[in-house]
């Protein structure tokens, strides 16, 4: 177990709420726990990383490779405990984690360290690599956006680090009343599958807001939403995007962002 007094300290950025890093800090110890309290959450994310290996495989003509990712460069913004990070390490891609959470980063460094994988993690910010100008094949943002305070600028610094005719992928959640109802009553008040007030409805972003924000060097190329099985315990893909939702996109060449 980590101590307490290794909990994060605030990252200079005004883009960060310490509110949320520290209630991440809080979770993070439970992160990789198939039958702890985040048993669900651990089931999305599978399930999901699997909908954005077979769509990078699809991106690059990767999908009959001997190791489906060997060669992308990938960065997992706001890798939390490493789940994505991980996965995609495992398939060959060379992936680094950064989260704002201290916490998060050591857990995901010392699960990685035990299953002896590979991935270069950061306790650091999209600014922060944003700012060395650094570029990947893809770039994951999941379930991050709906916690910082400028959601715009989080999505464009995501976007301005993908290499043209790269790949950007984006996870949150819908602002809309169904939303309210399931992710919010239904998995924090009444299942507990996350602590109450993990999740501010008002900050659950439309796929309209984040096809404006991502950019017009930013081409949308998939979409899809995902949806539990309250009776199988079990994650799939369907057509709504009214709670859950994934996008994917195409980074054009010789576009530049909007300022």
């Amino acid at each position: 177990m980590i101590n307490k007094s290794q909990l994060s300290q605030p990252i200079s950025d005004d883009n960060i709420s310490n509110e949320e890093i520290a209630r991440f800090d809080a979770m993070a110890e439970s992160w990789w726990d198939p039958e702890g309290s985040y048993k669900t959450a651990i089931a999305f994310n599978q399930a999901r990383t699997e909908v954005m290996l077979a769509q990078i495989q699809q991106h690059f003509g990767l999908e009959h490779a001997t190791k489906p990712l060997e060669g992308v460069s990938i960065l997992d913004v706001g890798c939390g405990g490493g789940l994505v990070s991980e996965t995609l390490a495992l398939k060959g891609a060379q992936v680094t984690g950064i989260d704002a959470s201290a916490v998060s980063i050591q857990v995901a460094r010392r699960h990685a360290k035990k299953t002896g994988v590979s991935v270069n993690y950061q306790h650091a910010l999209s600014s922060d690599m944003a700012k060395q100008h650094d570029r990947f094949d893809v770039v994951i943002n999941a379930e991050v956006v709906e916690h910082v305070p400028d959601q715009k600028q989080l999505i464009r610094e995501c976007s301005e680090m993908v290499h043209p005719g790269g790949m950007l992928i984006l996870a949150t959640l819908n602002r809309t009343v169904k939303s309210f109802i399931i992710a919010i009553l239904g998995a924090e008040y009444v299942m507990r599958y996350l602590p109450i007030g993990t999740h501010d409805w008002r900050l659950f972003v439309k796929p309209a807001e984040l096809n404006q924000w991502t950019g017009e060097d930013m081409k949308l190329t998939f979409e899809t939403g995902m949806r539990l099985n309250p009776f199988s315990g079990q994650w799939r893909v369907c057509q709504s995007t009214r709670v859950n939702y994934l996008q994917c996109y195409r980074k054009l060449p010789g576009l530049t962002l909007d300022t």
